[in-house]
């Protein structure tokens, strides 16, 4: 549900990460100003709900923040927007376009070379390491 915070126990932190849904993009632009990283999420899916927690609790830099994007609902129109075909799939977006991507492998949810490559591009400074942000026009 838009706009719900969910808390979570990592440790001894509890951690909130606030879920948006379609009302949050414009076409393939996120509506906020600055660095944030949107990780796609469903309810249903194990590998959302384990990995949830380690994104909200991973370091990044100043002036970037984190949020999921519900994508519970199949009907949801961002599976085809960003063409998110597995989740968890984490979009990085600077001012609003999405400069970085990592996909979930199938059954898997992501590997560790792909949480290597978002750990690099949650600490760096703005459009540092690219990934390969796909959208549809």
């Amino acid at each position: 549900m838009p706009g719900r915070r969910r808390a979570r126990a990592t440790g001894r932190q509890i951690t909130m990460l606030e879920r948006v849904g379609t009302e949050a993009f414009d076409g393939e632009r996120f509506l906020r100003p600055g660095r944030w990283a949107v990780a796609f999420l469903a309810e249903w899916c194990p590998f959302c709900r384990e990995f949830e927690p380690d994104f909200s609790a991973m370091p990044h830099a100043p002036g970037t923040s984190l949020v999921a994007a519900d994508v519970s609902s199949l009907s949801s129109p961002l599976w085809d927007r960003f063409e998110v075909e597995v989740v968890p799939t984490v979009v990085i977006f600077e001012d609003g376009r999405p400069v970085f991507r990592v996909d979930s492998a199938e059954g898997e949810g992501l590997d560790a070379a792909s949480l290597t490559r978002l750990r690099a591009a949650l600490t760096s400074t703005p459009s540092g390491p690219s990934g390969r942000p796909r959208v549809r026009d």
